[in-house]
């Protein structure tokens, strides 16, 4: 990874982690509120693959579980986004390789499922470690936030994606997938 990358890398999961932490819980639906960290990381998973998106997730994740006002153990938004860049960073590579030529650019469809898909699985697993380190939450309650953060992921994926893969392209781009 060379310098540049990893400062605009770090810029772009810092500008989502203060968004994340001071504006967004103020537009939070029942105490739910969208992912902008998980969006950075799937836009990098998108174009860089699930290598880099993987290091992202982790950083991204370490980020946003030690900043405040964190009300959970270290490391389970650190293992939800690790996997969440390593899955969407494969989905992208093995929809490469099916039917589209290298460098296509995934289209509008495709980065919406992978967004929700991507969403699905980075809340469940930040859920599901809750329940299994000995939260107070139920399943009703995690079916709730599980989808309620999905659809908020997928709302903001036309404000947040776009600049966060022309970003990530811009940045030595005879290496990008897509």
């Amino acid at each position: 990874m060379t310098w540049l990358r990893a400062l605009v890398a770090f810029v772009a999961v810092s500008v989502a982690l203060v968004l994340q932490v001071s504006l967004f819980p103020h537009l939070a639906w029942d105490g739910i509120g969208p992912d902008l960290c998980l969006l950075v990381v799937v836009g990098a998973a998108l174009v860089r693959g699930p290598q880099f998106a993987a290091v992202l997730g982790f950083a991204a994740g370490v980020a946003l579980d030690l900043a405040p006002p964190a009300d959970h153990l270290a490391g389970r938004w650190a293992l939800a986004l690790v996997v969440v860049g390593y899955v969407a960073g494969h989905v992208v590579q093995r929809g490469s390789r099916q039917g589209s030529r290298p460098g296509d650019r995934p289209s509008a469809t495709a980065v919406l499922a992978t967004v929700a898909a991507a969403s699905f699985v980075g809340t469940s697993v930040f859920a599901l470690t809750g329940i299994v380190l000995g939260g107070p939450v139920g399943i009703p309650e995690l079916l709730e936030v599980i989808v309620v953060a999905l659809v908020w992921d997928v709302l903001l994926t036309p404000l947040v994606l776009p600049p966060v893969m022309a970003l990530f392209r811009r940045i030595e781009p005879d290496r990008s997938l897509a």
